[in-house]
């Protein structure tokens, strides 16, 4: 009887994964474009902003909500692995690109972007830069990507550490920035306000 513990298969993705990503890119960003989104923030091309209150948080490449994304592709490599086993990898991997794409259209509507200013800490906000939608994607891609490569216990903490870093450095996180859009806790608000800067 063999008793060696069973390896877990990792799933094979292809270049048609990657056609698929940058697609879903492409039609993102004309779409972005279509709904009047600025290519670059104000403060035009940058890499990185580490802070969340400035003018400049989404509509760099990088901001801390990068961290979020790459929570998103961590959670879609979950789900689908459940819901959706009968596909491909790189057929799960386009089907994480456009939820998240969707998401990134709709976050970028009136509709989102107000309620973000009323509900939650983003008091300015002014919708995401397409370089920054497109950076989320990828962001997104390379968690479903790194989720496909780890075993179950490194990915939980993996987004663990995301979560906790963020919450300790940000005051925000995936876990809030749901929380304060679906249901908003004026105790949430009151404390993540706290931590802005004078």
């Amino acid at each position: 009887m063999d008793t060696a513990p069973a390896i877990e298969k990792r799933p094979d993705f292809t270049s048609q994964g990657a056609a698929f990503v940058v697609a879903v890119l492409l039609l993102t960003a004309l779409v972005e474009f279509a709904m009047g989104r600025p290519a670059f923030g104000p403060a035009g091309f940058g890499i990185w902003v580490w802070d969340i209150w400035s003018s400049s948080n989404s509509q760099f490449l990088l901001d801390p909500y990068s961290f979020s994304h790459l929570v998103h592709g961590f959670l879609f490599f979950a789900l689908l692995g459940r819901v959706a086993r009968g596909l491909s990898p790189d057929r799960r991997l386009l089907v994480a690109a456009l939820i998240e794409a969707s998401w990134e259209v709709l976050e970028n509507s009136p509709i989102i972007i107000n309620r973000y200013r009323q509900a939650t800490i983003a008091l300015g906000y002014e919708g995401d830069s397409v370089m920054n939608s497109m950076s989320d994607i990828v962001m997104m891609s390379l968690g479903f990507l790194a989720a496909a490569r780890l075993r179950v216990w490194q990915s939980v903490a993996a987004v663990a550490a995301m979560e906790l870093g963020c919450l300790l450095l940000f005051r925000d996180n995936l876990t809030l920035n749901v929380i304060m859009l679906v249901h908003p806790i004026e105790a949430i608000k009151a404390w993540q306000l706290a931590g802005r800067p004078l």
